[in-house]
């Protein structure tokens, strides 16, 4: 059985990332925080930690060198080197073929803005040089592409088929892609500059989750994708009935019905979704924020209880993506109040109503809800990073 040949990734993350912010932030897209961690930090771990790499060089920009050899300095010496880059991506590729290891006989270059390429497609890759020579990952185009002329108008509808979507890593025998450096041309892949040798490229096929990250949106879809960035809450709350209250449910007022027993106005769906909110965002939930002990919450409305949560859930860094509500009870019905209902609720979060859906149920006269002692409210959102 032949031993595996010893194998070097090279990470490009010397760019400076002008297109991803016109706000003027100046951070690197490549040190954005994509969950609890920057976004070369998830590209680095998925490479270092991988059992065919045997060294990780990361080529970073020149300035900010210090910067990035502080974050990894627990890998230095170990499996990772730093270097500094060009102005070019050739030139960054060339600065990390430069310093590695003299037993490297395969290469993988990698973007290091695409932080959820996966293991697996690492391996095939790496298997693909070996066999070929060259290999890239890369996934077919699935949309029907448009040419355009000058002023913005198609010129042409371009024929998809055997058309693919160029991805890293990027793998390639050593000598090829030294071969390949030596020609001085500039290229946005390595890959070109070894086709420019009439040497033949293996394809092997990746995933549409393999994202780079080229604008803001494209770290909401990563986050996302990784899964860190949502978070799902529940809440759960009743209230016996009491006649000599008014009855606030969803945030109005339901005239010629028994209110609910309560410190505030006892409206049992606002203060469920307060729940559910609060908890998402790993925040307590509304006895901490809104205790009844305390004579300010007396008779507050839940409409200024949820507008208040959702305060601080944003100043937790989350945003509403939907809310699902239940209410639980024999009476009143709620067919005629629903798109009132969800309509204030909605405005008291400053959110669409779209994200809201609110069903009503009974318990076929079972429990104190059934014998009509009160009402119940059940509700379950989801959140994501903002």
């Amino acid at each position: 059985m032949t031993s595996r040949p010893y194998t070097s990734a090279i990470i490009v993350a010397a760019g400076r990332g002008l297109r991803f912010d016109s706000n003027g932030n100046s951070q690197p897209k490549q040190l954005r925080l994509l969950g609890p961690k920057p976004v070369i930090s998830l590209t680095v771990e998925v490479f270092a930690q991988h059992p065919d790499i045997d060294e990780v060089i990361l080529v970073v920009p020149g300035d900010l060198r210090g910067l990035f050899e502080e974050l990894f300095e627990p890998f230095l010496g170990s499996i990772l080197k730093i270097t500094s880059g060009g102005l070019k991506r050739t030139d960054s590729t060339k600065a990390g073929l430069t310093i590695a290891n003299p037993k490297a006989e395969v290469i993988l270059v990698h973007d290091g803005v695409r932080p959820l390429v996966s293991p697996h497609h690492i391996t095939l890759v790496i298997e693909g040089a070996i066999e070929e020579g060259a290999a890239i990952l890369a996934v077919p185009v699935r949309d029907t592409l448009k040419k355009a002329d000058d002023l913005g108008f198609i010129s042409q509808t371009v024929d998809r088929h055997n058309l693919w979507q160029a991805q890293t890593p990027q793998g390639f025998r050593r000598e090829i892609l030294e071969k390949a450096m030596a020609l001085r041309n500039q290229a946005t892949d390595e890959a070109s500059l070894v086709e420019a040798l009439g040497i033949k490229v293996k394809l092997v096929a990746g995933d549409m989750g393999n994202i780079k990250i080229t604008e803001p949106s494209d770290l909401v879809l990563a986050a996302r994708l990784l899964g860190g960035g949502l978070r799902v809450g529940q809440g759960w709350d009743f209230h016996a009935f009491a006649p000599a209250r008014p009855l606030f449910l969803g945030c109005i007022f339901i005239e010629d019905e028994m209110g609910l027993e309560g410190h505030s106005d006892a409206d049992v769906l606002a203060h469920a979704l307060v729940d559910a909110l609060l908890g998402a965002a790993s925040l307590g939930d509304i006895g901490l924020y809104f205790p009844s002990s305390e004579a300010r919450w007396k008779g507050a409305s839940g409409a200024k209880l949820l507008e208040l949560a959702y305060k601080a859930v944003k100043e937790a860094g989350y945003t509403l993506v939907n809310a699902d509500l239940t209410l639980i009870g024999q009476k009143p019905k709620i067919s005629q109040y629903r798109q009132q209902m969800i309509e204030a609720m909605a405005l008291a979060i400053g959110q669409s109503p779209l994200n809201f859906n609110l069903k009503g149920k009974t318990t076929e006269g079972l429990g104190f809800l059934g014998r009509g002692e009160g009402l119940a409210a059940q509700a379950t959102v989801l959140l994501s990073k903002s």
